[in-house]
């Protein structure tokens, strides 16, 4: 065994086997980032750390990059190699771009875009998976105009909002999605919105293409120009738009995919829709920097991801957890040849244990979790394909390169000791800009002295690897104690008349707050007593903790994003909208 220390809060362990002959060093280089050395050698992080702060990991380069940089660079590496295809039910159909073909095609939306557009100023997308997307994407950044993602599942008043906040000069679409007419939707809103000059049809896209000049003469785009306007959620309140540079999605989508284990010149079977960082972000840039090949997928279907990875030799994806169950399920599942399939990544919502091992044992593959958000340019902490199954399950991992972490005081910013709880707080290069147009919004997150406030509460071990309790926003405070949402929901969560729980903090004259909770029941011609559930969380949890309201809805308000909107629940029980008890309530 083998000893090195590395800085006062790191000590690294190395235990390889008895007759190695490898050098000290070269135990050190393929260690950097935490990945595997080799198959028969194990890697352990010891646990010194000291306080709940874990600083910048330097030991693997940070790159001054733009996603045009990017691309061109692999591009001129792997010019013949298929860098994008359309991943649809129909193999005839299926379309393929290599390289030199995805980088030509998007510098002709580029040329196209500079007719119309200026650098700088804002364009946005209105559509779901689509190839078109992706061009549109590469283009906007060898333009220099910043793209904004809108969802394709938001409706007229949600698509004025955005376009109006982002003001912007243009937009791409589709005619419809689901059965909604986007097209009427565009042209409603647009009588109002004297700054949206152009409006693109995905259907005319290829005229689109061809309006540009074959001479365009590109701008120079520096790193830490924006890229992107992504909007978050709105589970608080209006959306915001953080604006995301090209040096932060750049550096941080290639940490996420190499620790995750996506190889290079894998295949990234892609069913994360392009309007979140899932997308646009990990899959076509992850994708991009490994000199991958990204199978784009219009939307989720177990059978056709099992047989997008046995025809097209898929090697990685990204999917959440409902996903990675329906695969495990899928009836047909053996019947494909899965061998290429080597490691996927997952997040949004808890991996529970058994999930992680049910993935190595039936499907042969490693797993990593991913946790950050959108102003963050996507993950800032993961796991490593290498930890337990309840590290995976239970923690959010460790942080990634170049950046600090520290569980601070929400009140003070003080950094906490190590296992207690606090405010997740980021600071480096991947910050973003700020919240377009929202200066007020952006001071009360970013600080002046860089660190983020992710609102996000959790708590730091001795290895630095870090567990969220819930939101900042969404703790109770009852009688001077904090109290987390989530671990009520997840309690409540598995009483077998529950089909779905939010619990919310009510104002009470003598407690300052008091725990609600609203629950859509499994059925309503079953509904569980408030004993029932009174005598449930006694029997499970702290008294503090247990809710003193009850209600019971048929649907909880929703982001697009599915997200539930927690401040709208809180304005119904305020504005007495939904009954107590059991009285059955449409929200």
């Amino acid at each position: 065994m083998n000893q090195v220390q590395m800085g006062e809060n790191h000590t690294f362990v190395f235990c390889a086997p008895i007759d190695s002959t490898v050098k000290m060093e070269s135990l050190l280089n393929g260690c950097k980032g935490r990945g595997l050395i080799w198959r028969n050698t194990r890697y352990i992080t010891s646990t010194v750390l000291k306080e709940s702060y874990w600083p910048a990991d330097t030991s693997l380069p940070l790159n001054d990059w733009t996603v045009a940089q990017v691309l061109r660079e692999v591009t001129a590496e792997v010019p013949d190699r298929i860098a994008l295809v359309k991943g649809v039910a129909d193999p005839a159909k299926r379309r393929r771009w290599t390289y030199s073909q995805l980088l030509a095609d998007s510098e002709r939306v580029a040329s196209a875009l500079l007719t119309k557009f200026k650098p700088g100023e804002r364009i946005a997308v209105w559509a779901p998976n689509e190839v078109e997307w992706v061009l549109i994407e590469f283009g906007c950044a060898i333009a220099g105009v910043t793209l904004v993602t809108v969802n394709p599942a938001l409706r007229e008043k949600e698509l004025d909002y955005l376009l109006r906040q982002s003001e912007a000069a243009g937009m791409f679409l589709v005619d419809e999605y689901r059965g909604y007419n986007m097209l009427e939707a565009v042209t409603n809103v647009r009588k109002n919105l004297p700054l949206l000059r152009e409006v693109i049809r995905f259907a005319d896209f290829e005229e689109f293409m061809n309006s540009g000049s074959e001479s365009a003469i590109f701008p120079v785009v520096k790193p830490e120009d924006p890229f992107v306007i992504m909007y978050t959620s709105g589970t608080t309140g209006k959306s915001k738009g953080a604006i995301l540079h090209n040096k932060g999605i750049t550096n941080s989508t290639k940490f996420m995919a190499e620790r995750a284990g996506m190889e290079v010149g894998g295949v990234w079977v892609n069913v994360m829709p392009l309007v979140h960082m899932g997308g646009c972000g990990f899959a076509v840039l992850g994708t991009l920097q490994q000199r991958g090949t990204h199978v784009l997928v219009n939307a989720f279907d177990p059978g056709l991801f099992l047989e997008l990875i046995e025809k097209e030799r898929g090697s990685f994806a990204l999917l959440v957890p409902t996903m990675v169950e329906a695969i495990l399920n899928h009836p047909d599942r053996k019947k494909y040849n899965l061998s290429t399939f080597k490691s996927l990544l997952s997040g949004a919502s808890k991996v529970e244990p058994y999930l992680v091992r049910r993935v190595k044992e039936e499907l042969g593959c490693g797993m990593s979790i991913v946790c950050g958000q959108t102003e963050m340019h996507g993950g800032t902490t993961q796991t490593h394909l290498d930890d337990s199954p309840e590290d995976q399950a239970e923690t959010i991992g460790q942080p990634y390169p170049h950046i600090e972490v520290k569980i601070a005081d929400p009140a003070t910013g003080e950094v906490l000791p190590l296992g207690m709880d606090g405010e997740i707080c980021c600071r480096g290069y991947q910050t973003m800009i700020g919240y377009y147009n929202m200066p007020e919004q952006t001071e009360a997150t970013l600080k002046d002295d860089g660190w983020l406030h992710s609102g996000d509460i959790g708590s730091m071990d001795e290895r630095g690897f870090i567990k969220i309790k819930g939101r900042l926003k969404d703790m109770i405070i009852r009688g001077g104690v904090n109290i987390y949402p989530s671990e009520v929901e997840s309690l409540l969560r598995d009483h077998p008349q529950v089909a779905e729980i939010a619990v919310v903090g009510m104002p009470d004259e003598y407690w300052g707050e008091q725990v609600t909770a609203l629950i859509i029941p499994t059925s309503f011609d079953d509904l569980p007593t408030e004993s029932e559930l009174t005598e449930y969380c006694k029997a499970n949890m702290a008294g503090f903790k247990r809710p003193r309201n009850w209600y019971f809805v048929k649907e909880f308000p929703k982001t697009a994003a599915g997200k539930i909107q927690k401040f709208k629940l809180q304005e119904m029980v305020k504005n007495g909208e939904v009954q107590q008890n059991t009285n059955l309530t449409q929200i």
